[in-house]
């Protein structure tokens, strides 16, 4: 048996600088003073004194609003206003606004911690571009703090991407503690002296902030309770947390105050910022921007790009939830969510719920996904999850931007992680990378013999159940296969079941191992990924990187990033990168995988 072709002509994605933020307008701040708090704030030799103004007074200039939004009706009704804060240059240093409710009608006196008083000054250095942006990234994890799939990969390289460019780069992430060796991760990162108060879910809440500069980037991680736990920064092994909206929704709110009053490098990001909100997770940022803020001249000239890594997650909740939310009650409309009657529990069911995604998509300056074909896949009945038609009446700023891949962590002449080093140059470190790879799993040592391999989240989307009811027939070939990922218990059970059996060929790992994941993409010869719907994905890219052939369905990213091969085309190598299939089926899967092993013989 001969060795398996590889086509010489892999693609490689570089982080791309998201173009789309550079429709965003640059004038000045606007807005109006301290509304609240009768205290002197000084910081060296600087001093302001900030007189107590009741919500009612009426104030001149720039300061001024309007009477009707002064009326003790409409303070009834959207809540205490605390006003924004601003430092001695005019800059906004802080903005909150309390949300009605009976818990919070007896509050008169609430702090709003401590000021730091900074100036809006210029970059020392030249940026690389000719226009440059604070950019703020919010989400809910992004490597190597944070990640179980592909949206920390992103949020983790994007931003270093965009600060090598001259932009200055802000990440607001959870700082997820569980007492184990994974804490490590966060040592670098220092409490900042300066503390906010979350207005929600019937009371206040104090969160902190942890940064670290790292790679050009600003790396801020909000600290409460709710993140320390064990299991994943979703769920653990009885399933997702029941707190899911609390914790997301304080994200939100402390990503929004974080430009206003983290001092990051001797002064805050302000008001005119980029901000790029990350799925259901983020999604509250760009309501918060429109509710909260602008209407009382805050992020005014601030704008927001929602990301959507994945439309089948929305974070939808119960209708009566919205009051927790911090929003005025009159923005309830956007949020607003009706389960059609077949996916209602019961006949008394109404299907009322509130769904922060669809809050974004209503709210946001861009929305943005992960590929160019998924973001025409989300305007159609099959794909949109109910979206569809919101979304397609949102086409004129919906736009695709294909995911790229970190290439310096992604390197096979320096990974730090295979056991050989290879290049497009010279292939031949990529066989001792196989005969390693079998070595530590316990697999037959057969360089001949073609390795397929699976990395990925073990669920329906992921085409699982078709990988394992593939897996008896391919056994019968002369093959060997691996499969890592966590995920629905039930495929978990079925890869330990699997491994039995096959004991000379199938190995299954359970869980998530990041060496272990470069180790398969390197040794692997071919990489299968038969998702049902792929926003993008980024395991075809590592593979293409890695030399290793990507066996995917044609579908949304895959079908983007994955050329089919012609072994027939003019060129002497053949054209293409590797192998598609469509439809999605058994049958399918098995033939493809088949036909390229038949190929090696």
């Amino acid at each position: 048996m001969g060795t398996l072709k590889t086509p010489s002509r892999f693609l490689c994605r570089e982080p791309t600088e998201i173009s789309v933020i550079r429709w965003c307008s640059a004038v000045g701040q606007v807005g109006f003073g301290y509304l609240y708090r009768n205290r002197k704030i000084s910081k060296g030799s600087q001093s302001l004194v900030v007189k107590r103004r009741s919500y009612t007074e009426e104030r001149n200039g720039e300061d001024s609003i309007t009477s009707g939004r002064n009326s003790e009706d409409e303070e009834q009704r959207k809540g205490l206003l605390l006003g924004t804060e601003r430092d001695n240059s005019g800059s906004v240093i802080g903005f909150q606004l309390i949300p009605h409710s009976d818990v919070m009608e007896t509050q008169d006196n609430i702090a709003n911690g401590k000021e730091e008083l900074s100036e809006d000054i210029e970059r020392g250095e030249e940026a690389s571009t000719k226009v440059t942006y604070s950019v703020v990234f919010v989400t809910s994890e992004a490597a190597p703090y944070s990640k179980t799939g592909g949206l920390g990969d992103v949020c983790g390289s994007l931003p270093v991407a965009l600060a090598t460019r001259g932009h200055r780069v802000m990440v607001v992430s959870p700082r997820y503690l569980d007492g184990g060796p994974s804490d490590k991760k966060f040592a670098n990162a220092v409490e900042v002296d300066q503390r906010s108060k979350i207005y929600c879910f019937g009371g206040v809440h104090e969160v902190t902030f942890f940064h670290e500069y790292r790679a050009g980037v600003d790396w801020v991680f909000v600290d409460h309770p709710s993140y320390h736990r064990p299991g994943t920064p979703y769920g653990d092994i009885f399933g997702a947390f029941g707190d899911n909206q609390f914790r997301f929704n304080l994200l939100c709110h402390a990503a929004c105050e974080a430009p206003l009053v983290l001092p990051l490098g001797g002064f805050t990001y302000g008001e005119k910022c980029v901000f790029l909100a990350n799925d259901w997770h983020a999604a509250l940022v760009p309501v918060l921007l429109a509710a909260k803020y602008r209407p009382y001249g805050v992020y005014k000239d601030a704008r927001s790009i929602l990301v959507i890594h994945n439309l089948a997650h929305q974070g939808v909740e119960a209708a009566a939830t919205y009051e927790f939310l911090g929003l005025p009650p009159e923005w309830y409309k956007a949020l607003e969510w009706v389960f059609p009657t077949w996916a209602r529990t019961h006949a008394l069911d109404t299907g009322e719920a509130v769904n922060v995604l669809k809050g974004a998509i209503v709210t946001a300056d861009r929305i943005l996904t992960v590929s160019q074909g998924y973001s025409s896949e989300i305007t159609t009945p099959e794909g949109g999850y109910g979206l569809h038609e919101l979304l397609s009446s949102r086409k004129a700023v919906l736009n695709g931007i294909t995911n790229g891949i970190d290439i310096n962590e992604w390197n096979p002449s320096s990974d730090e992680h295979i056991a050989s080093h290879y290049s497009v140059n010279d292939l031949s470190g990529k066989v001792q990378c196989k005969i390693a790879l079998q070595k530590e799993l316990g697999l037959p040592i057969r360089p001949e013999c073609p390795l397929i391999g699976f990395i990925g989240r073990l669920d329906y989307q992921k085409g699982v159940d078709i990988i394992l009811s593939a897996i008896p027939e391919l056994m019968q070939e002369d093959v060997q296969f691996i499969m890592l990922g966590s995920g629905e218990k039930q495929y978990e059970d079925w890869m330990r079941n699997l491994e039995s059996v096959y004991r000379e060929k199938f190995r299954g790992w359970v869980g998530f191992n990041v060496p272990v994941s470069h180790r398969i993409t390197a040794g692997c010869d071919i990489l299968t990924m038969p998702s049902r719907f792929e926003p993008c994905g980024l395991n075809q890219l590592y593979a293409m990187r890695y030399g290793t052939i990507p066996v995917v369905h044609s579908t949304g990213g895959l079908r983007d990033t994955v050329k089919h091969f012609n072994p027939y085309a003019e060129e002497p190598s053949g054209e293409g990168t590797g192998w598609t299939f469509s439809p999605l089926s058994r049958e399918n899967l098995i033939a493809v995988s088949s036909f390229i092993m038949h190929l090696s013989c």
